[in-house]
């Protein structure tokens, strides 16, 4: 991928980056082929509509405006339309949206009234809407709604289907790239932008050619999928045409010929790196970075960071830089990595802990870079294996058993999760046809009803050279041969870790990495490197392999009919049928036992889970001597089952590759759990710790697992990543404890490579704290122990919260004292006026940010995933306030592991964690060079306790202002009225 050119047209805005030019130029003609060619059938008597409604929700809103129009080719030939009136007012926002206010709706008539002359207006024809599912459910809501039509059409996923390069499918961006009418957010606006998209989405859907419309028309005909009178009809227009997936991927990349680099140096030739007189020039006027923006101004500490980068690159050691808020590291590592990269003909790595930054990267920083270098830059993105669609899997998915025991309906009936499958195989076909590279994030599948594994795959899963489509025409392994070709690879930490542990089958050999958001890699790494068996992986391995009359078996049972020597084949899948159902009951009746240990809980976990540590006390109980005689008994049939698919396998490669290859990823489950239960159920590899995580309720008990992690990665990260390494530069805004870096390089491994390996760096936030920034700890606050403590905090939080008038975080590290407080603070909220929400079970995060966010006056409680990687600039977030400090429950098994085989391992490592966890907190609140605001840290053993200091000298603002709790409020306001314009 590298800059983008000048746009072409209203279309390229919307084009996905790396869009071959004659798809691109495909899409800039729908405009004007929609004005010459017709559909006959599909755009006759037909009726588009669209509904306003008070909110989102389809539990406590309502209809507020009906319009449709019925189309006769191009044009409207009738038009119904209505406002409707609701039983509550219209929310200020839904007005400010629509323009609809109260007294539009005031008199109007009521939903069945409206709804009962929308039935008739549409006489059962079908009808078109932009994400019908909520139109609809609105619409059949209301008595006499059903009457309306039986046949609607979801024009936003048909749109994903025709238009699989587009980077947004909202109704309002495809109706300006395409010269429809714009899209006001009124009812018949957007009816009008929907009739003029109509034709451009059939073109889009005749473009794919009558092979691949035939092969989706006719995929699983015992479905009803709405979208195949449409597809069926535009694939007989065109006549009948063989379809091959893998040559049409052939033809797509026919012109792609990445230029050739050398592999990864070993050291054994020397690298040249750019002198630090290079890289200060590019961070000053005239440079590099003035020339990407604007408002450039000039960062010292960012211009220390490059130079330290660049030392690291041209030493081949490591680094550990922590670089305050706003000192710029993004650029700071990118442009003396770049430099090198290009200087040496070699790849550099960069590795983030969330989508946000990769993002960042990916869509801001580096296109921006791109765009003022004379030779430009080339950049990939490189997800793990289940973001990319596997040709050989979505070929599989159009005639093969649809998974739906691997999909928790929530409520959907089969009916409905089969046709979302459809859809996304559908979309999946179109995308792979018209993309050389990309994943599957961003074809708007709902994962939710769509099994991952039913159109991707797994590094352990993949056939490689066993599969027709490999390695060329794949799009996981085309990623990692163009990532091998390109200056810079942009990827995450788990995906590195991953890699890491496979010896470097995933990603393409790098020897010189930038590790951003840092904090967050030891954490990430004891994940990655974690054997579970748990329920979850037990049900989807058992459902995907399935029997004879179910699943991949019953699938290859049905294909081997035809090879030379099916009688022998299909004994051997009936073998192993019967094995692996033994095996199944075997770990049913594990994982039942395993249950049992729940009495041995000490009150680690939480309202959900309880967290049982396993140690030697608890291997010489009588439970645990059952569990493990039910737990051989589990392994023995594990082994069997193991064994029968290993027999299987090799007789079918010799007839059959692909075959073998499904039958091989189906059964690679079985291995990982035996390895994962013998490595518990022994326990004597002193490098883990070993718990287990069960339900508090039977309905949770298939969610139950059991553990074993790494207690240190850092020697595992010295020995099998950094010691091969030329250079690895860890970064992060937190990762010092005071001035000290000692926490971070053991928990990294970098302390275990010598003295002259690695050196630290911290560097200060180039905002004014001084000025912007108030940290305020509360010193008489009673201890959280104390039967005083949450009535003192609710008492503050009210303080606070109408001290600062709204726009308040609070970060709790348990939900239960969250609930409890916000039940006690809510009424108060609500008679000073200020609307205060709550980080409710099951909320998604992104969503209650962006609630958070669209209101000045809302506050939010809220756990641990907001603690880091939210960004909330400017008056949406005006104070963070801390109830308690952070610190790892002693319950926890790692906790109790660590001080079992340590001396002083609270000090070592339950007190660095929460300093760092509260740093990151602290971030929350200034993101930008005018951002204000207060840190309220309401816990008072920073003043009581010695180790308090350690937290308040972490922070960018010193020294806190020590304050009484009932003195708080008061203070808030005099700082607001001296701070804030």
């Amino acid at each position: 991928m590298s800059g983008m050119g000048p746009l072409a047209s209203p279309v390229d805005e919307i084009l996905l980056p790396g869009t071959p030019e004659e798809v691109a130029e495909c899409y800039r003609s729908l405009e004007r082929r929609a004005t010459k060619t017709s559909f006959d059938l599909l755009e006759e008597d037909i009726v588009v509509l669209d509904t306003e409604t008070t909110g989102l929700s389809f539990k406590g809103c309502e209809l507020i405006e009906v319009a449709a129009a019925r189309l006769s080719g191009r044009e409207v030939v009738e038009r119904f339309h209505s406002f409707v009136h609701p039983h509550r007012p219209i929310p200020s926002e839904i007005s400010a949206l629509t323009g609809i206010s109260n007294a539009d709706v005031a008199l109007a008539p009521e939903a069945p009234d409206v709804i009962g002359r929308l039935a008739d207006f549409v006489g059962g024809v079908p009808v078109l809407a932009h994400n019908a599912t909520f139109d609809r459910t609105f619409v059949e809501s209301v008595p006499g709604g059903k009457d309306v039509s039986d046949s609607w059409i979801d024009t936003l996923a048909l749109s994903r289907i025709a238009l699989p390069r587009l980077s947004t499918h909202r109704l309002a961006d495809m109706a300006h790239a395409f010269g429809c009418d714009a899209v006001t957010h009124r009812a018949m606006a957007d009816v009008d932008a929907l009739c003029g998209m109509w034709r451009v989405i059939l073109l889009g859907l005749s473009d794919l050619g009558p092979g691949l419309l035939g092969r989706l028309a006719d995929m699983h005909p015992e479905v009803d999928w709405p979208f195949r009178p449409v597809i069926g009809h535009l694939s007989q227009e065109q006549g009948q045409a063989t379809f091959s997936l893998r040559q049409a991927r052939r033809d797509l990349l026919a012109g792609e010929r990445p230029a050739m680099r050398t592999e990864a140096p070993d050291g054994g030739e020397e690298l040249v790196s750019p002198s630090s007189e290079e890289v200060t020039a590019q961070f000053r006027r005239g440079g590099l970075v003035e020339r990407m923006y604007p408002s450039f101004e000039w960062r010292q500490e960012q211009e220390q960071m490059a130079l330290e980068v660049r030392d690291a690159l041209a030493s081949s050691s490591h680094r550990s830089i922590e670089a305050g808020t706003g000192v710029g590291k993004s650029m700071a590592y990118l442009l003396p990595e770049l430099m090198f990269a290009q200087r040496n003909r070699l790849t550099v790595g960069v590795a983030t802990k969330s989508n946000a930054l990769t993002d960042q990267l990916i869509s801001q920083e580096l296109p921006a870079l791109a765009r003022v270098l004379p030779d430009g830059l080339s950049f990939t993105s490189l997800k793990g294996y289940d973001h990319y669609p596997c040709l050989h899997r979505l070929e599989t998915s159009t005639y093969a058993e649809l998974p739906l025991s691997l999909v928790d309906g929530m409520g959907k009936s089969p009916r409905t999760t089969q046709s979302e499958m459809l859809t996304a195989i559908a979309v999946s076909y179109a995308f792979c046809l018209q993309s050389p590279q990309g994943d599957l994030d961003a074809l708007g599948i709902r994962w939710r009803y769509v099994p991952r594994q039913m159109l991707s795959t797994t590094a352990n899963e993949c056939l490689r050279n066993r599969c027709p489509f490999y390695p060329n025409e794949c799009l996981v392994h085309g990623a990692r041969k163009r990532a091998s070709q390109s200056d810079i690879v942009v990827t995450n930490h788990s995906l590195l870790l991953r890699d890491i542990d496979l010896d470097g089958q995933i990603l393409p050999p790098i020897s010189h990495w930038v590790v951003d958001e840092a904090h967050g890699f030891e954490g990430e790494a004891r994940r990655q490197w974690a054997r579970e068996f748990s329920g979850d992986l037990v049900r989807r391995g058992f459902e995907q392999l399935g029997s004879s009359k179910t699943g991949t078996l019953h699938n290859l049972m049905v294909q081997v009919s035809g090879l030379a020597e099916a009688t022998l084949y299909q004994r051997l899948l009936t073998k192993l049928s019967a094995s692996s159902a033994r095996a199944s009951v075997s770990c049913a009746d594990f994982l039942l036992a395993l249950h049992g240990l729940a009495g041995q809980a000490d009150g680690s976990g939480d309202y959900d889970r309880v967290n049982v540590w396993i140690d030697a006390r608890l291997r010489e109980s009588d439970e645990w001597g059952s569990l493990k005689q039910v737990g051989d008994v589990c392994l023995r049939r594990l082994e069997e089952a193991e064994k029968d698919a290993r027999e299987a396998f090799e007789a079918l490669s010799e007839a059959d590759a692909p075959l073998a290859g499904d039958l091989r990823a189906s059964t690679s489950f079985l291995g990982q759990l035996g390895e994962s239960l013998s490595l518990v159920l022994d326990g004597s590899d002193q490098s883990y710790f070993y718990s287990a995580e069960l339900a508090r309720r039977k309905r949770d008990m298939p969610s139950e697992r059991l553990v074993a992690e790494k207690l240190e990665v850092g020697p595992d990260l010295a020995e099998r990543w950094l010691s091969q390494m030329q250079s690895v530069v860890f970064t992060s805004a937190t990762m010092a404890v005071g001035k000290s870096f000692e926490h971070f390089d053991h928990s990294v491994g970098l302390d275990a490579l010598g003295p002259d390996a690695n050196r630290d760096l911290r560097l200060d936030s180039s905002f004014d704290y001084e000025d912007n920034m108030s940290v305020v700890v509360c010193k008489d606050m009673p201890q959280p122990n104390d039967p005083r403590y949450r009535e003192a905090l609710s008492q503050l939080l009210v303080d606070v919260h109408t001290a600062m008038g709204g726009s308040v975080l609070t970060l709790f590290t348990n939900r239960r004292d969250m609930e409890l407080v916000y039940q006690q603070v809510l009424p108060r909220m609500h008679e000073r006026g200020l609307e205060l929400i709550m980080q409710e079970r099951g909320a998604s995060p992104r969503r209650l940010r962006d609630q958070f966010l669209a209101d000045r006056s809302r506050s939010l409680f809220a756990l641990r995933s907001f603690w880091e990687g939210f960004d909330a600039a400017g008056d949406t977030l005006r104070c963070v306030v801390i109830p308690k400090l952070p610190f790892a429950s002693p319950k926890d098994p790692l906790v109790r592991e660590r001080e079992l085989r340590e001396d002083r391992s609270w000090w070592r490592h339950s007190l660095p964690e929460a300093v760092i966890s509260v740093k990151q907190a602290a971030g929350r609140l200034i993101r930008s060079s005018s951002d204000t605001g207060v840190l309220v840290l309401a816990d008072s053993r920073l003043v009581s306790k010695r180790y308090g200091r350690q937290f308040t000298n972490s922070l960018p603002k010193q020294p806190p202002c020590e304050l009484e709790c009932g003195n708080v409020g008061e203070y808030i306001r005099m700082w607001r009225a001296g701070h804030e314009s």
